[in-house]
């Protein structure tokens, strides 16, 4: 599969989910999946090896959050490859993403998709998010990458105000998962993904602080 046949599939599962993206978004996101492919053969950034499969289990998953993002300052924390940070900054480019990772590999890996993609609205920042310091509070705090709820909570308190909303994208939370939350937070709901192409049970876990 070259990177022309992604734009079909991108383009299908975008108009399922509902959502309009900036012209030539589809063209970028295809872009930024071959150059995932070509880095992942030599670094190892992602478990998902054929192209065909970072449409849905990447690409498509990652933009299914795209209704619950609020504000204009968005964090990824734990971004990894860039996801869901990169097809989000790219869906919304009047918003302003900061994607933040402490592995060296991957940052490098997200700061050359950024530049080369030309994405004016993303900052990308390697560091451990219990050392990160922002200049002020985020709107969204979003995560594709940790698997205790209250551990990102926990570590990521600090990145948001009153307001601000996290998002944690997951499988399917457990019932005690969601009772064990840590002071000063609160579950405002838990909203099933329906993503494109994808069998497997996916849902965005919203928090507020109180």
């Amino acid at each position: 599969m070259t990177q022309q046949d992604l734009t079909q599939p991108l383009a299908a599962g975008i108009s399922e989910l509902g959502l309009r993206l900036p012209a030539g978004a589809v063209a970028t996101l295809a872009a930024y999946i071959e150059l995932l492919f070509q880095w992942n053969q030599r670094y190892n950034l992602t478990a998902v090896r054929e192209r065909s499969q970072m449409v849905s289990r990447h690409m498509l998953d990652s933009l299914a959050v795209a209704p619950w993002l609020q504000g204009a300052r968005v964090l990824d924390v734990g971004t990894g490859a860039g996801l869901p940070g990169i097809p989000l900054a790219v869906a919304f480019p009047d918003r302003q993403f900061t994607l933040l990772d402490s592995v060296g590999k991957k940052a490098r890996f997200v700061t050359e998709a950024v530049t080369t993609l030309g994405l004016n609205n993303v900052e990308v920042v390697q560091a451990r998010v219990e050392d990160y310091r922002a200049p002020q509070p985020f709107d969204t705090v979003i995560t594709r990458a940790f698997a205790a709820l209250a551990d990102f909570l926990a570590v990521s308190a600090h990145l948001g105000g009153p307001g601000s909303r996290w998002l944690a994208m997951k499988g399917a939370p457990s019932e005690s998962e969601l009772r064990e939350l840590p002071p000063g937070f609160q579950l405002a709901a838990v909203h099933t993904l329906k993503v494109p192409g994808l069998d497997a049970q996916r849902c965005v876990v919203e928090i507020e602080k109180m």
